[in-house]
């Protein structure tokens, strides 16, 4: 196998050398370039995808950097990568998964070593700590999610803040007055995530606009998580009604533990949900819900690069409407 040493001793340079004029990270005489091109050529040497600058050309690779951080319910984040990465490889690119925790320190080891065209962020909080460097990286990039100051950043994602509205929208219309919000588990508010924070905010919101009375409930994403705060609620608000849920994995178990604890969905308690529409259309009870558009979403920040890397202008953020789509596990509020 041929190796960048054999390329500096062929054209009659360092390594180093050789290592920029792939790259393109410092400037190299056109003569050193034309030196270097054709000791590639003639050896037959093959850069790895970090080092394809040769002439001005891309990876062709788009880094997605999504981190498994505790209470991210694992199956709609790759729900978002996969609709990344197909729509990535319709433009001819390849899709680098980086998982790991480790904030700007793992944005600024993959930029430097020009492994990735651009990147795609994910699990974005208010007061994300990576936002500085995305702010001054030559690479372009992509949030899906918002922080609290998006300034200088391409943001797109669904609307969270309208989706926690119009699920109590929904529930007022129905004459529900007292209302409870189950969401993400405790970890994700501690984190300040963006997503889990706006749905709080539109609730909220919307309650005290139609006076209703309401309460927000972060929940463990297990049955027996479920089986606590559905106990928790009618030991401290027996005269509950409505529910929305923003936990994708407590859907059915939540429907279950009220059930078993006396209550008939929708007869006693509506149910609302901001969930993939698999996960609402399953439940024991079908439920209304506002869809999770991860795959309109992922191709969106996929488009949003592709314009960035050929030079074009975007729209800072792209928000998507909620969409409420009613089913079986909501109806008026019983009288009497």
């Amino acid at each position: 196998m041929v190796k960048i040493t054999d390329v500096a001793r062929h054209a009659g340079v360092s390594p180093s050398t050789v290592s920029y004029a792939l790259s393109g990270k410092r400037p190299i005489s056109e003569e050193t370039r034309r030196r270097v091109e054709a000791a590639v050529r003639e050896l037959g040497y093959r850069p790895h995808a970090g080092a394809r600058a040769l002439a001005g050309r891309r990876s062709n690779v788009l880094a997605l950097v999504v981190p498994l951080r505790a209470g991210m319910h694992v199956p709609v984040v790759m729900q978002f990568a996969v609709s990344v990465v197909t729509t990535a490889r319709r433009h001819d690119h390849d899709v680098l998964l980086l998982t790991q925790e480790e904030g700007e320190d793992g944005l600024r080891r993959v930029a430097d070593t020009a492994l990735v065209d651009a990147l795609i962020v994910m699990d974005v909080q208010l007061h994300d700590d990576r936002l500085p460097f995305l702010r001054t990286l030559d690479l372009p990039s992509v949030l899906i999610g918002f922080p609290a100051e998006p300034s200088g950043l391409t943001c797109v994602d669904l609307d969270f803040r309208a989706a926690g509205e119009v699920c109590v929208e929904h529930l007022a219309g129905l004459g529900h007055r007292i209302v409870a919000l189950i969401g993400s588990p405790p970890e994700v508010y501690v984190r300040e995530t963006g997503f889990a924070q706006r749905v709080v905010q539109g609730f909220t919101a919307a309650a005290a606009r139609h006076g209703l009375s309401s309460t927000v409930h972060p929940c463990e994403a297990t049955a027996t998580g479920a089986r606590l705060v559905a106990e928790q609620l009618l030991r401290e608000r027996p005269a509950l009604t409505a529910v929305v849920v923003h936990n994708e994995p407590l859907v059915d178990p939540l429907i279950e533990a009220f059930e078993s604890l006396g209550l008939r969905v929708p007869t006693d308690l509506s149910i609302t949900a901001i969930c993939p529409d698999e996960v609402a259309t399953r439940a024991r009870v079908p439920v209304t819900s506002v869809a999770i558009p991860s795959a309109e979403v992922g191709a969106r920040s996929v488009e949003l690069l592709m314009r960035k890397l050929d030079g074009g202008k975007v729209a800072d953020a792209t928000l998507l409407p909620p969409h409420l789509t009613v089913r079986g596990s909501t109806g008026r509020r019983a009288v009497g």
